[in-house]
């Protein structure tokens, strides 16, 4: 085991402080758009097309991912301080809000255009989920926060800005899991498994929050559930993305590429 404690803020200029969370999160969007930049060159797409459709996604993940921590795991207390919902750099943004955010941007894109269906968009922005979820969980881990559960194992991480408790490092196994993800969404996505609509979208929502179910059990209590209950709150927003997933992936799909919407 050992342990951590690195300061969360890598530098400060001029009353500015960047954070090691902040930069990472810049760089789950960098990364991600360059992805996006080969894909929509690859299949003759315009820029044009991409960078619209990323303004979408990129709003729709900062409020999606806001909205969805503070109505998910805090509502009595931002509903009743309405005005700390807006106060997004004190931190707390949920993965689950993100989602049904780009869910919402992509139904909205694609009624405002002929460019693309909404599963083909869908489609090609669930290659890049896993990849910027890779870096959203490192900044977690560099912060000491969404904490894994005290153990012995060898790999154990004491998070001394919190306690000196060991833990699982529960944010690295997530890491590790959405880089194996976004690894295999690569790989649908060569085997021209995107030729299929809708096909990569479920193939990324089974994984990622199926994925997340399971590690949720490793973490410690984040919601405001009854603790006696059986799964956490992060679970039970987990199991209808599956599900839809899982829908995605057994439905007769039609074998097009094409600008019609969905």
């Amino acid at each position: 085991m050992f342990e951590w404690n690195v300061d969360p803020e890598l530098f400060s200029i001029g009353g500015i402080t960047v954070r090691w969370y902040g930069l990472l999160f810049a760089l789950a969007f960098i990364s991600s758009f360059s992805i996006m930049v080969w894909v929509f060159r690859r299949e003759n797409r315009s820029d044009e097309q991409l960078n619209k459709l990323f303004l979408y996604v990129f709003i729709a993940v900062v409020v999606g991912a806001r909205l969805g921590h503070c109505l998910f795991y805090g509502p009595e207390y931002y509903l009743s301080n309405p005005i700390e919902i807006l106060k997004i750099t004190k931190g707390g943004l949920a993965s689950h809000g993100a989602a049904i955010g780009i869910i919402v941007a992509l139904l909205l894109y694609a009624r405002r255009t002929t460019e693309m269906s909404f599963f083909w968009a869908a489609d090609r922005v669930s290659l890049v989920i896993p990849l910027a979820a890779i870096f959203v969980r490192l900044g977690n881990f560099v912060n000491s926060e969404i904490l894994g559960l005290p153990s012995d194992v060898a790999w154990s991480v004491i998070f001394t800005r919190i306690d000196n408790v060991p833990r699982h490092p529960v944010q690295l196994y997530e890491a590790l899991a959405y880089l194996a993800i976004f690894l295999v969404m690569m790989y649908l996505y060569r085997r021209q498994l995107g030729a299929i609509t809708g096909r990569l979208t479920g193939s990324m929502l089974t994984m990622l929050f199926a994925m997340r179910f399971i590690l949720e059990f490793f973490k410690t209590g984040q919601s405001t559930l009854d603790p006696s209950m059986p799964i956490t709150m992060g679970q039970l927003l987990s199991v209808p993305l599956v599900a839809f997933g899982l829908w995605l992936i057994l439905r007769k799909h039609g074998n097009t590429q094409g600008n019609t919407t969905a």
